[in-house]
């Protein structure tokens, strides 16, 4: 199988490229969003988990992407993946500490890599990263892989070959910080990647590796490594020395209410400009003759109690018992009311709190024949104000927070380029 489908460097189609499962491929079985496992593919193999058991021989034929189901058991299901090397990353067997992808993105960024590209890496491991940087690199680059001790540099080999990558990685057993990369590759890498105890011991075997502006990265977990590599830098002819440290920090997101603390208050009315022209509503309202003063005073009083009813109705207890929702009143009957709005909270007799939409008033129990004025009418269509009631607001909205702690600190990142004059 070949793990790079879009980079295939064998120019015709390979057992991936086709899009279906062969026998012999490694599948990504997911399993839940922080579960997943690299399964190889076998006529007489079976994959066994919580959800049932599921047999290899009904994979064989079926598209990457695919969602099984268990031959036996209750039912369950998996989802067949294609192995890409960020999937790697997350299934593989550790045989040492893996760059993950915050390291690894910004690694072949600033290393500049591109098809075509020669690599020279010092720190085999678990193949983490060179999955990535072959894929960079294909269909006609190269990554030379060093690793010193001779059992996983054996395991690395027989896994590239094993995932078709084998025409792009060579791996070899070498101490590079004794030895330095091999006199048969000097003047003829782009790039060269360092995972070691003591990377400026390597600076100057880099140096005679490297093209014209060829780029340098070192991994170094400790700040002192940091110190000496720069130092090793600078006295070997590189510039644009510079260290980055990357940190993941996840969020949680969620929807839900959120308080403000905020009392909402009844909005003033607006004045109108002494400069400005009246309207030909006002100028109406203007035109029309002065009421009573006695018939003013009652209308006022009439407004004024609807209002302070309005203000002060009490919670319905459907409310109350459902808890934090949106609610708009009840009438006689008890038939609920929603309408939509912005939603607040406010709080009942017995302490239990629920949502108040504001955009329509709370309506009072009256009675059916009782006649609904078109002065309240209007009243009741209006907004909601419970200012002065200590009604904090609350929002329905999408709410992020930040972890406390920021994770994925593997250590530091020291980039540089060889110098070109001219």
């Amino acid at each position: 199988m070949n793990f790079l489908r879009c980079t295939d460097n064998t120019g015709g189609d390979s057992s991936s490229s086709s899009g279906l499962i062969r026998e012999g491929d490694c599948v990504i079985v997911y399993e839940g969003m922080n579960t997943m496992k690299a399964v190889y593919v076998t006529a007489k193999g079976r994959f066994d988990n919580r959800f049932g058991i599921f047999d290899h021989k009904s994979w064989i034929g079926k598209p990457y992407g695919s969602k099984v189901t268990s031959d036996r058991g209750h039912g369950g299901w998996v989802m067949l993946l294609r192995p890409t090397p960020e999937l790697w990353t997350q299934v593989l067997r550790h045989r040492t500490q893996i760059l993950y992808l915050a390291d690894i993105s910004m690694i072949v960024m600033h290393l500049d890599l591109q098809p075509g590209s020669v690599v020279l890496e010092s720190g085999t491991g678990s193949g983490s990263l060179t999955h990535s940087l072959a894929r960079a690199v294909a269909p006609r680059g190269h990554v030379h892989t060093f690793e010193f001790h001779a059992g996983r540099a054996e395991d690395a080999a027989g896994e590239f070959k094993q995932h078709g990558l084998s025409k792009l990685v060579t791996v070899k057993q070498r101490n590079i910080e004794e030895q330095g990369f091999p006199e048969t590759l000097h003047d003829g890498a782009d790039a060269i990647f360092l995972d070691l105890p003591a990377p400026h011991k390597v600076v100057p075997s880099a140096a005679a590796c490297l093209r014209p502006n060829g780029r340098f990265c070192a991994f170094s977990p400790c700040i002192e490594q940091v110190q000496r590599t720069a130092e090793a830098l600078s006295s070997s002819g590189f510039t644009d020395v510079i260290t980055y440290e990357c940190l993941l920090r996840e969020y949680d997101v969620h929807r839900g209410l959120v308080y403000t603390g905020v009392e909402l208050e009844r909005p003033q009315p607006k004045r109108p400009r002494r400069d400005s022209k009246p309207s030909n509503a006002a100028s109406a309202e203007q035109a029309k003759p002065e009421q009573p003063l006695e018939k003013a005073s009652a209308q006022s009083a009439e407004e004024g109690a609807l209002a302070e009813t309005i203000v002060k109705a009490e919670v319905p207890a459907e409310a109350a018992a459902t808890g934090p929702c949106e609610w708009q009143g009840s009438d006689a009957a008890g038939v609920r009311n929603e309408r939509a709005g912005i939603s607040c909270t406010g709080t009942d007799v017995s302490g239990a709190e629920v949502q108040q939409t504001a955009g329509a008033t709370t309506e009072t129990a009256k009675p059916a024949a009782e006649a609904v004025k078109p002065e309240q009418q209007q009243l009741q269509q209006g907004p909601l104000w419970v200012g002065g009631l200590g009604v904090p607001q609350a929002l329905r909205m999408v709410h992020c927070q930040p972890a406390r702690e920021a994770r994925g600190h593997t250590g530091y990142l020291t980039f540089a380029r060889k110098f070109v004059c001219g």
